[in-house]
């Protein structure tokens, strides 16, 4: 079976352009703050940055409705910032602090919010997709039409959990979106020396999961095959699978070289496919923005980042009776 390719086609309005810009660029700008931080000793522990990668989510988001859920792996500050979560919050987390989203005890990998619906960043490899399985059964039970967003990578989908969800979610036909962030190297082997299959969301086809191989470095592309996703699984039809192609500039995390591919490949994926740039491009040729308007957006990021970093210097680190807090939680009945 040939791949299915989505491509942008529809348009998009000087609002919803502005915003999508806006909502990458602020991803961007704060990933690059967030490496700062690290070199300067102040994150400690892992951290992978997003840079790159922005549209995916950006995109995505664009498709959602309010109640819908997301969860994903470690490489989760851009699904934050793009739900809504506050930069200063996610910042603080990052650097440990007790401003932050977990009061400091998470770390990059393992913030959430409820109020936000995002369930997280995990930190084992694919850990989390049987959990999102768990998010969309949760919504059917209650009999409404929210839809799930699954967020894992390519070397994820060689983990066996990936198909035992698959299955249960075909089985119950649960609403959830299973998106493949295909960034084509999974840590830091290229997917065509670790995969035998070309296309991953292919392997769907075995329980029955329709899906497609959608431009991540299209935000306008990864939008519209995620409303045909979200109306798939609003209808009642089941799981879908998106494996959207996308590019991370940086290494694996901020601890790896990245020796395994060339700077004249990153660049040259930089140069041609820059998903902000190709934004930015959409916004001047077609006049719903001048240059000085992209630059007060710029500016605005810019001061948000760096709000960020100083709420996030400035808040204290947690009391050390913190370490005993959100371990065991009280099953008796209030009224026993």
């Amino acid at each position: 079976m040939a791949a299915k390719k989505t491509s942008a086609k529809s348009n998009a309005s000087a609002e919803d352009l502005k915003a999508y810009y806006r909502d990458m660029l602020l991803i961007r700008r704060f990933e690059e703050k967030a490496g700062q931080l690290y070199g300067m000793g102040l994150i400690g522990g892992f951290c992978h940055l997003y840079i790159g990668q922005e549209a995916v989510v950006v995109g995505l988001e664009a498709s959602a409705e309010e109640g819908d859920k997301r969860i994903t792996t470690y490489r989760d500050h851009g699904h934050m910032l793009a739900c809504g979560m506050d930069p200063n919050g996610v910042m603080a987390e990052l650097t440990g602090r007790e401003g932050g989203y977990s009061r400091g005890k998470g770390g990059s990998m393992h913030m959430f919010s409820t109020e936000k619906h995002f369930y997280g960043g995990h930190g084992i490899v694919g850990a989390n997709v049987p959990l999102g399985a768990g998010l969309a059964f949760s919504d059917q039970y209650r009999g409404n039409d929210r839809v799930t967003f699954t967020y894992f990578g390519d070397g994820a989908a060689n983990q066996g959990q990936v198909y035992e969800t698959f299955n249960m979610a075909a089985l119950w036909a649960l609403p959830v979106v299973f998106v493949i962030e295909n960034n084509q190297y999974a840590m830091g082997t290229s997917q065509k020396r670790s995969t035998s299959t070309p296309d991953l969301y292919m392997r769907g086809e075995a329980f029955g999961i329709p899906g497609e191989i959608v431009d991540g470095m299209d935000v306008l592309a990864v939008r519209d095959a995620g409303r045909k996703a979200v109306g798939h699984c609003r209808a009642g039809n089941g799981p879908y699978i998106l494996e959207i192609k996308t590019y991370r500039y940086r290494g694996h995390s901020m601890s790896d070289p990245a020796k395994y591919r060339t700077r004249e490949e990153v660049q040259k994926v930089r140069e041609e496919k820059d998903a902000i740039e190709h934004v930015r491009t959409l916004l001047l040729t077609g006049k719903h923005a001048s240059e000085d308007d992209l630059k007060a957006i710029d500016k605005e990021i810019k001061q948000i980042v760096n709000a960020s970093a100083e709420f996030a210097k400035d808040s204290p680190e947690p009391a050390v009776d913190e370490l005993w807090t959100d371990i065991y939680t009280d099953l008796a009945p209030q009224n026993a």
